[in-house]
């Protein structure tokens, strides 16, 4: 039997460029009407469902066309504005939301946009629910009786709120009064969250992409490209940057010498620092684009390590089969299952700065075991019908590649969900070599399966 496909959802929500199918008005207004017919069945007498955006344009016509469609099928909403995709997570949770919808593109540029959606709990829906609301989208629209539309109203102080949730993940006895800390917010959704909430847990916080304008969300900033924040944390002398990307579920940061700290490191500050504490948090899942480096140091402390596939929905449901709750991606995509429900840039960053602040060490002393390994990664351009398990010229690639290597490096295969495109990655103790032998190996892939074959 064939596995079911999905039309539009896609590992995290629905995403896609702005203006071209399906990232449209007319859409949207479907969508929320789907959803909204999807969610009015599960609930009770009334249902709500709250709606909370990033800081691209776009956001404003997408929220007013899913507002609409919502409450045509008779489902109340609550506007929550400019607030990350964890902050909805959790007030969906704490407003006791049917649902929580998120408009955003993550990492993505202003001309992107898309959709997340989050259940009654804050966790990211589970697949019956997104097929439930594609089935719902093959239908023409039909609104309920006027008596039975739904309100639509703003929650004034969601900020407020999220704020005081992130401030109560870490002890009550920690501040960071001493640290300099320079926060940048990609211009996004955390811009005016993250300030007030380390600010207001002591530290001396320096601010940079804090000043949307519907267009500059995560150009040249946040952790995608945390260059500008290393110069300003040189510039200032800072203790530490913490860059966040245009929701806020991704951190990376910058130790005072001005090296980016990626996920798989603070990952490491985390579960080491738990480990210090007696804390029994299971182990750590990584995914398949792990470094190796992170794996071997983590073993040297005894704590597991299980690696999924790519994207924070298999990190989430390995964690969730194993019964740990400390998981993440290079990324910086962090979820700590004892404090929240889903991957949160601010509540991750937290842990790593109570881990600075009870051992009195810089990040860059506590990181100083991981021993990252190079890796080289090469995309190669593949036809939909590319089968690299079939090829035993690839395969015998592959294997004369790990043969070099041996215990000290991987050799990933890996198709992007994106775009046609096979991703060719190589790990090893040096560099020269990674790259030499990731090119090779592209090569005999892109003569197999490329586009052009």
């Amino acid at each position: 039997m064939t596995k079911k496909e999905k039309q539009y959802f896609g590992t995290d929500g629905i995403r896609g460029a702005v203006g071209t199918s399906p990232i449209t008005p007319d859409f949207m207004l479907k969508l929320g009407w789907a959803a909204g017919t999807v969610f009015a069945k599960k609930g009770g007498a009334r249902n709500k469902i709250i709606i909370g955006k990033d800081t691209r344009i776009s956001g404003y016509m997408f929220e007013a066309a899913l507002e609409a469609g919502v409450t045509a099928a008779g489902v109340d909403i609550n506007l929550l504005g400019p607030m990350p995709t964890p902050a909805v997570a959790y007030l969906t949770r704490t407003l006791r939301a049917q649902a929580g919808i998120v408009i955003s593109a993550s990492h993505n540029t202003y001309q992107d946009n898309g959709i997340k959606f989050f259940a009654v709990d804050g966790t990211k829906l589970p697949d019956d629910v997104e097929f439930a609301i594609e089935e719902q989208l093959s239908k023409p629209i039909s609104t309920v009786s006027p008596q039975l539309l739904g309100k639509a109203s703003r929650v004034t102080d969601a900020a407020g709120r999220y704020i005081e949730f992130c401030k109560s993940r870490i002890d009550t006895d920690l501040k960071f009064t001493g640290l300099k800390i320079v926060l940048d917010c990609a211009q996004g959704a955390t811009y005016h969250i993250a300030p007030s909430v380390f600010e207001e847990l002591g530290a001396t916080v320096i601010s940079i992409g804090v000043s949307p304008d519907g267009l500059n969300i995560n150009e040249n900033s946040g952790s995608t490209s945390p260059e500008l924040l290393a110069e300003t944390v040189l510039k200032e002398e800072a203790d530490i940057g913490i860059a966040f990307d245009g929701d806020g579920d991704r951190v990376v940061m910058i130790d005072h010498l001005g090296n980016v700290v990626d996920g798989d490191e603070i990952l490491y500050v985390i579960a080491r620092d738990r480990r210090r504490q007696n804390v029994d948090f299971g182990g750590v899942v990584g995914t398949s684009m792990s470094n190796l480096g992170l794996e071997q140091a983590l073993d040297i402390l005894d704590i597991p390590f299980a690696r999924s596939a790519v994207g924070d929905r298999y990190v989430m449901r390995e964690l969730l089969e194993r019964g740990w709750s400390l998981g993440g991606e290079s990324s910086g995509h962090i979820i700590c299952l004892d404090k929240t429900t889903t991957g949160d840039g601010i509540v991750s960053a937290l842990q790593a700065l109570s881990a600075i602040s009870r051992t009195e060490r810089s990040l860059a002393e506590l990181t100083s075991k991981l021993n990252k390994y190079p890796q080289s990664m090469v995309n190669v351009r593949i036809t939909d019908s590319a089968d690299i398990a079939g090829s035993s010229r690839v395969q015998k690639a592959v294997a004369d590649v790990e043969s070099k290597l041996g215990s000290k490096g991987r050799v990933l295969l890996r198709p992007s969900g994106t775009e046609p495109v096979m991703r060719v990655m190589v790990e090893g103790e040096d560099a020269a070599e990674v790259l030499k032998l990731a090119i090779e190996l592209a090569e005999v892939v892109e003569k197999e399966v490329g586009a052009a074959a």
